[in-house]
């Protein structure tokens, strides 16, 4: 191992600050769901009622005039990411992905035909996998497909973002995604230590990506995201600070920090990670506080969980002007309330429905051979999940909870009727997390990195598991 300057052996000391927030993350340590949605997806069944949806798009034309967020699933990869628990597809064969593409460009021409063409999607995501696995002609002719079968803008505030990988794009890939439409990218960091890269087998040397970088900000895309992970391997404070400062050298506008689960017993790609090289609990914390504090010093915005931004970024203002929403996507912009996800394991939110495309590559292969729609799980909402939602939402969004508002929207007496959710407050209250009075429940600066434990008192799911898998193993909270 490189020696370690003494500069950043001293902004790593453990100060009083950080011991204090170390302290309170092991107090709240626990796992739960990230709330992508509620209910959350472990609750969907394969016996939803997928005719009682169909029949709904059929009779009820009116959300068809509405906005439409799109998510497409490309599962493809070139190597195996050691870490990652995504629906994947690890493969160097180029000819499946036509296989893919076929059958998803049918799913566009089916779904276009359920949930309306003439829908403007403001919000567009492709995601993976590897979404550049495809190569620019491919690109290309999905975009077009998209084009023909629903309305896609080309002028006025629009969201249209892409997932590469970079180790395997072209700096000439990025000119083509800018103009077939993207104007956002996501890039997966992750850590730049090359042992932690070599650990994850992801390796990706920061000289690589500053140029890719700047092509990203040449071609005038409107926003550049990043993605991090801690507790990975042979991570400590020193590997993390050296890593922020060049995450901050490059000024990505959003920075996306995920806590690294390790589950080998689910994902039988982390089984060729050694569980003795991980960083320990505490040391995970603290790798946890210092990402936040070292992002929110150079500038950064903490919007909730996971996530920070610049101050003058779309996030921060939307959350500002309670306009942020959480889905499947993350964070995103309030600016459709449907989302449509097409491709293996993609989940749609439509009206009171979720739906989820089947897992397996093959089986959904066969059903759209069979001019079926792909997906096979799912659950519609009832009026209690409608009101949980909200609440869980709103909090995990807009930070605060306006009481009078919910009592007049759902027609009930919030104080009364989750006494006992916010009994369960109580100990993050006493901690500076929550505020609670009888007209709002907000969220302290403090209590950002524990938005999921304050939501968890709200989910009615977790004790009382409705879907028919065994119960999930989620990730940890903090």
């Amino acid at each position: 191992m490189t020696s370690i300057p003494p500069d950043l052996v001293a902004s790593t000391t453990i100060s009083p600050e950080h011991k204090a927030d170390i302290e309170l993350a092991a107090k709240y340590a626990c796992t739960g769901p990230r709330y992508t949605s509620y209910p959350t997806a472990p609750q969907f069944r394969g016996d939803f009622p997928l005719e009682q949806y169909l029949g709904w798009q059929k009779r009820d034309g009116d959300h068809k005039r509405e906005p439409l967020s799109l998510y497409l699933h490309l599962p493809f990869c070139h190597d195996i990411c050691y870490y990652c628990a995504c629906n994947k597809i690890v493969t160097r064969e180029k000819g499946v992905a036509r296989a893919y593409l076929d059958r998803l460009e049918k799913e566009i021409v089916m779904q276009s035909e359920i949930v309306g063409a003439s829908r403007p999607i403001t919000q567009m995501h492709w995601g993976g996998g590897t979404p550049t696995y495809l190569d620019n002609a491919e690109i290309t002719e999905l975009m077009h497909t998209l084009a023909s079968h629903f309305r896609l803008l080309d002028k006025g505030y629009r969201e249209y973002s892409i997932e590469i990988d970079p180790r395997t794009v072209e700096i000439s890939t990025i000119a083509l995604l800018k103009g077939v439409g993207f104007n956002r990218i996501s890039l997966g960091i992750q850590d730049f230590d090359p042992l932690v890269q070599k650990a994850v087998n992801r390796i990706q040397p920061y000289e690589e990506i500053a140029p890719l970088v700047d092509s990203v900000r040449s071609h005038g895309f409107r926003s550049l995201s990043f993605d991090l992970i801690y507790g990975l391997p042979h991570q400590d404070r020193f590997t993390m600070d050296e890593t922020l400062r060049k995450v901050i050298s490059l000024r990505p506008d959003r920075i996306a920090c995920y806590n690294y689960a390790h589950l080998p017993e689910r994902f039988s790609s982390q089984r060729a990670i050694d569980r003795l090289t991980l960083p320990e609990p505490e040391e995970k914390l603290l790798l946890q506080q210092i990402i936040s504090h070292t992002l929110q010093d150079a500038g950064y915005l903490h919007i909730g969980m996971d996530h920070y931004v610049l101050p003058d970024d779309e996030l921060a203002m939307a959350q500002r002007e309670g306009r942020l929403q959480r889905n499947f996507q993350g964070y995103t912009l309030h600016m459709a309330d449907d989302l449509l996800g097409m491709g293996v394991s993609a989940i749609s939110q439509i009206g009171d429905f979720y739906l989820q495309n089947e897992r397996d590559v093959s089986t959904y292969y066969n059903l759209l051979d069979a001019d079926r729609l792909p997906s096979n799980r799912g659950c519609k909402v009832n009026r209690d999940d409608k009101l949980r939602r909200h609440i869980i939402m709103t909090l995990i969004s807009d930070l605060r909870l306006d009481i009078g508002e919910c009592n007049r929207q759902f027609g009930v007496d919030f104080l009364a009727d989750f006494k006992q959710e916010l009994a369960q407050l109580g100990p993050m209250v006493e901690d500076g997390l929550v505020e609670l009075g009888r007209d709002e429940i907000s969220v302290t600066h403090r209590g950002r990195p524990f938005l999921r434990n304050i939501c968890m008192p709200f989910d009615a799911y977790l004790d009382n598991h409705q879907g028919d898998q065994p119960p999930p193993r989620f990730s940890a909270t903090v």
